[in-house]
């Protein structure tokens, strides 16, 4: 299970596939900066391209949050090859091929009856502790908007009512 404040269960040589290539990928390679972690169900889905392509669209937003995009499911670096150059060729961010479904696991997004990942989120902060968790049903998509607000608000170091928005005044010191 997955706890607030706590550090972020590490995954080390992970392969992924990025931009046409397979590369391996390892959390503890983006200490110093914020991760945004999410996992979606299943390649060649419905839901799950619109909030990848959200996360590449919005890629200029959290570099200037000191943010990396990590995508993941348990579909192998073949399934998203194929998916990515036929369907989503202007991602540039890794998606991790968690074919083992250990990082899933790990992260208590596994849905053991089918092998796939639910749709779950994560803000590691760049000492790589968790400070945003956020797991849905998979028939709902993510808003990246919001995923970019919660983000503001945490590097805020400040009390964030409810609805606040970037700009706006916040409650003080956290």
């Amino acid at each position: 299970m997955i706890s607030i404040n706590k550090p972020a269960p590490s995954f080390e040589n992970i392969t992924s596939y990025t931009k046409g290539e397979f590369t391996k990928t390892s959390l503890s390679s983006y200490k110093g900066g914020w991760v945004v972690l999410f996992f979606y169900p299943r390649d060649f889905t419905f839901i799950c391209p619109t909030e990848i392509k959200g996360f590449q669209k919005h890629e200029a937003d959290f570099a200037a949050l000191n943010a990396k995009v990590i995508g993941a499911s348990t579909d192998s670096e073949w399934s998203h090859k194929a998916w990515f150059e036929k369907d989503l060729p202007e991602v540039a961010y890794p998606i991790l091929a968690d074919t083992t479904q250990k990082v899933s696991r790990d992260y208590g997004v596994l849905n053991e009856d089918d092998g796939s990942s639910d749709r779950g989120l994560f803000i590691i902060d760049p000492e790589g502790v968790v400070k945003y968790a956020l797991v849905s049903a998979g028939s709902v998509g993510r808003s990246v908007k919001e995923v970019l607000r919660v983000l503001t608000a945490l590097q805020s170091g400040e009390l964030c009512p409810m609805e606040w928005e970037p700009g706006e005044k916040t409650l003080g010191k956290a």
